[in-house]
């Protein structure tokens, strides 16, 4: 888990610097896929882990979609902010997952 981790935070910071390393598309990519996904199996914990992985991935895929699908429609679309509305986006859900826990 803190490989994970690690590779998805060097793939945000690859991307939000704009550096020219070999490794920024593939560890983007992961990030992308992996912070949505964290967020999306926080939210199904009473899943069983097979279920809940396949839900979060595909969860993960669809915000990954809606986000890329809003910036183009309002042409708006770049890098950086794609980067930075996934990551909001997770954040809020794990946000409100954790919120919703300790009530």
């Amino acid at each position: 888990m803190g490989a994970a981790t690690a590779v998805a935070a060097v793939g945000a910071l690859l991307a939000l610097t704009g550096s020219g390393s070999p490794l920024r598309g593939p560890c983007t990519l992961f990030f992308l896929l992996a912070a949505p996904a964290a967020a999306v199996a926080a939210a199904l914990r009473g899943l069983d882990p097979y279920a809940r992985t396949l839900a979060a991935l595909a969860g993960s895929v669809v915000l990954n979609m809606l986000v890329a699908q809003g910036m183009l429609a309002v042409h708006r679309w770049s890098v950086h902010g794609g980067v930075i509305a996934v990551t909001a986006l997770s954040l809020l859900l794990l946000l409100w997952v954790l919120l919703r826990k300790s009530e």
